[in-house]
C-alpha cells in the first residue's frame, strides 16, 4: 500500500514508519524537521511541510491508500495541537479525495468498561484531572473526525510505554478493554497498521491495551 504518516518523528509515528517499511509498504513521512526521522529505506519519501497549511499537505496525501497520524500534544502546553493539525490533514484529504485516516487518541476518552476495578477508576480520575486540557483537545479532534467525510478510525491506547512490540493486545471497537493499563508504542503502531483494511473499525473509536 501507499501510506502517508503525519507525526512521523514522534514515538508512535517512528514505529508506524518503521513497521510499514518492513511490511513492504511505500511510505511518505511528513515532518517539520527531517533530521529527527531515524527511519530509512528505498520505499521512504520524506516531505517537509507546514502542517498548519492544508494546501501544503495535498501533495503528501494525493493518491494514498491510507493516512496515519500520530499528531498530538506531547505536554500540557501543547494542548490544541491535535485538533488543529488534524483539521488541516482532513482538509487536504478532502481536497484530494483520499478517504482512509487513522489517528492516535487516548483511552480516557472511551467509556469506563463494566467491572473496572476501583483502583483503575481512581487512577483514571487523577489522570483526567491532570491532563484535562490534552483530553479536551482530543475530544475536539474526534468531533472533527466524526463531522468529516473521511473513513476514519480513532485509536485509543492507555498509558504508553517504550517496550518492544508484541503483537498481542486486546482491541474493543467502540469501547475500552477492561483493566487495560498500558500499551507499547510499537504495539499502537502495529494496531494502526492492522486496522487499515479492517472495515469494522471504519468511523469508529477503538480501544487497544494489553
Amino acid at each position: 500500500m501507499k501510506l502517508t504518516v503525519f507525526g512521523a518523528t514522534g514515538g508512535i509515528g517512528q514505529e508506524v514508519v518503521r513497521q510499514a517499511l518492513a511490511s513492504g509498504h511505500e511510505v511518505t513521512a511528513v515532518v517539520r524537521d527531517p533530521a529527527r526521522l531515524t527511519a530509512t529505506g528505498s520505499r521512504l519519501t520524506v516531505r517537509r511541510a507546514d502542517l498548519s497549511d492544508p494546501e501544503a499537505l495535498r501533495g503528501a496525501v494525493a493518491g494514498r491508500d491510507a493516512v496515519l497520524s500520530g499528531l498530538g500534544a506531547r505536554t500540557r502546553a501543547d494542548a490544541g495541537v491535535a485538533a488543529r493539525l488534524t483539521r488541516s490533514v482532513l482538509a487536504a484529504m478532502e481536497a484530494e479525495r483520499t478517504r482512509r485516516l487513522l489517528v492516535v487518541s487516548a483511552a480516557p476518552l472511551g467509556p469506563v468498561p463494566d467491572g473496572q476495578a476501583l483502583v483503575d477508576k481512581a487512577v483514571l480520575a487523577i489522570v483526567n484531572s491532570v491532563l484535562k486540557d490534552v483530553y479536551a483537545d482530543l475530544r475536539v479532534m474526534e468531533a472533527e473526525l466524526a463531522a468529516s467525510g473521511a473513513d476514519w478510525t480513532s485509536v485509543r491506547p492507555p498509558k504508553l510505554t517504550n517496550g518492544p512490540g508484541t503483537g498481542r493486545y486486546r482491541k474493543v471497537v467502540g469501547g475500552t478493554p477492561p483493566r487495560g493499563r498500558s500499551l507499547a508504542r510499537a504495539d499502537v503502531a502495529h494496531a494502526m497498521l492492522a486496522m487499515i483494511d479492517d472495515p469494522a473499525t471504519v468511523k469508529q473509536a477503538v480501544g487497544v491495551a494489553y
